[in-house]
């Protein structure tokens, strides 16, 4: 593209490049791998330092949201990060579940049966093996615990290899840490509920129908779904289902349907666009002139703006527009909130071979390669499916160790299962943590040395 524009900056080459959602998707994940290793480190360095004490103060600072006549909220910032900001990164999950399904690798069910397959396997070894090591005690009920991949840390792992790597390799581990999740979000909605106040639960079932009407009626604003989405939060979060699952109920409705034809849209554009220019050749010879001074210029660019948002399908746009935030945010404030473990050097392996420890580790490292890369063979083998072109055995060997990186979904199921046990907790965000360093090493050096330059 020429750049004829005297006002022109350097940030601005940003225009030449165009990315596909898959690629942006892919872009934000890694960069948001990067910041959410060193939210854990820095939570690491607080919970073993000076600094512990103001770091669990301010974690256990309660805050407050009350209505006068309506009553009011009031849990520590710890309570609300988990509960509060995490159901906006759940809310991203169910918009890329949803999208997958419909447009994305799981679009196609020949093409998504591999990924599906791997995931399943990567979710059912894990829990067999912590349930096996941690059978007739208390803490198995932590079995959902190493079920997870951490879809920003293993993505940012396999970038890292560059043209080392396939690209379908890439699409498959997306595909299959994507069922991970919605495995996830099934798990912690039946297995992680203690106890569900009826009253309560007919409230979120009257949203989830409101919700459904509004997609109906071809409701494409935000606004309205995510007041509705707050009554189901406050719904949930008192009949007893994690509240975080509201973001993922809503994210469903969002219609995927643009308002516009996108015949239509380019059309309509183009005249815009051509006037646009003419305004241009107009102003010309004035080299001071911009876009503020021009209210015609500016009256076209806001039609052209309207335009886009009426032709992008709003879950695009919501996912778009949501995922930094909460990639950016979010995400590393759960890091600090939750990844904050006091490791004694001198204590460390009694630590690892805790048997909630133990079972995390081998459920994340032996069941999640086992799980996706043995049971992916099996089916292989029986002739249920083939690998993606250009993958191999390698690289699905190299998956399964990468689907071990279990951080985020892990520590906050584990939350739930050790809630009121800290010991047992501690054990297992400390499983988690190690079992994630290692399956994410190991997989780096297994596909740098066994993997080819592409």
């Amino acid at each position: 593209m020429k750049k004829n524009n005297t006002n022109f900056q350097p940030w601005e080459k940003s225009f030449d490049k165009i990315l596909t959602p898959f690629e942006e998707f892919i872009h934000q994940e890694t960069a948001s791998g990067l910041i959410l290793m060193v939210s854990a480190i820095l939570a690491m360095f607080f919970a073993n330092s000076f600094l512990l004490p103001y770091y669990e103060h301010i974690l256990h600072t309660e805050i407050a949201i009350s209505i006068a006549g309506l009553g009011g909220l009031k849990h520590s910032l710890h309570h609300w990060i988990n509960d509060g900001l995490m159901a906006f990164f759940f809310f991203i999950v169910g918009l890329e579940i949803k999208r997958e399904v419909i447009v994305g690798e799981l679009s196609d069910p020949k093409a998504a049966m591999m990924p599906i397959i791997a995931a399943i396997g990567g979710m059912l070894v894990p829990a067999v093996l912590f349930y096996f090591i941690n059978s007739g005690t208390q803490a198995a009920n932590g079995w959902g615990v190493p079920m997870a991949t951490d879809i920003a840390f293993a993505v940012g792992v396999l970038v890292l290899l560059g043209s080392r790597i396939p690209k379908t390799v890439l699409t498959f581990l997306v595909g299959l840490a994507i069922v991970d999740d919605l495995g996830a979000v099934v798990v912690i909605a039946l297995f992680y509920t203690e106890q569900i106040l009826v009253n309560w639960l007919i409230v979120v079932l009257c949203t989830l129908f409101i919700l459904i009407v509004f997609n109906r009626m071809g409701i494409r604003k935000p606004l309205p779904y995510f007041v509705v989405g707050l009554i189901m939060w406050l719904a949930m979060l008192e009949s007893g289902i994690h509240a975080t699952l509201a973001g993922v109920l809503v994210a469903l409705t969002i219609p995927v349907k643009p308002k516009f034809n996108h015949t239509l849209f380019v059309d309509n554009m183009s005249d815009i666009l051509e006037h646009l220019k003419a305004t241009q050749k107009k102003n010309s010879d004035d080299k001071n002139t911009c876009i503020i001074h021009d209210s015609k210029s500016r009256a076209l660019l806001q039609t052209l703006e309207n335009g886009i948002h009426s032709v992008e399908s709003p879950l695009q746009r919501l996912e778009h527009s949501m995922h930094t935030p909460v990639a950016f945010i979010i995400i590393p404030l759960f890091a600090l909130a939750n990844a904050g473990i006091p490791v004694e050097l001198g204590n460390l392996g009694q630590t690892l071979s805790h048997p909630v420890a133990m079972g995390v580790i081998a459920g994340l490292i032996l069941g999640k390669l086992a799980g996706v890369a043995g049971i992916t063979w099996l089916a292989i083998k029986l002739g249920i499916g083939k690998l993606p072109e250009g993958m191999t055995g390698h690289h699905l060997i190299g998956v399964g160790l990468l689907a071990g990186i279990g951080f985020t979904m892990s520590i906050f199921i584990a939350e739930l299962g050790f809630a009121g046990n800290a010991e047992h907790l501690l054990m297992a965000k400390t499983g988690v943590l190690f079992a994630s360093i290692v399956a994410g090493t190991c997989g780096y050096f297994w596909l740098r040395l066994t993997s080819k330059t592409v």
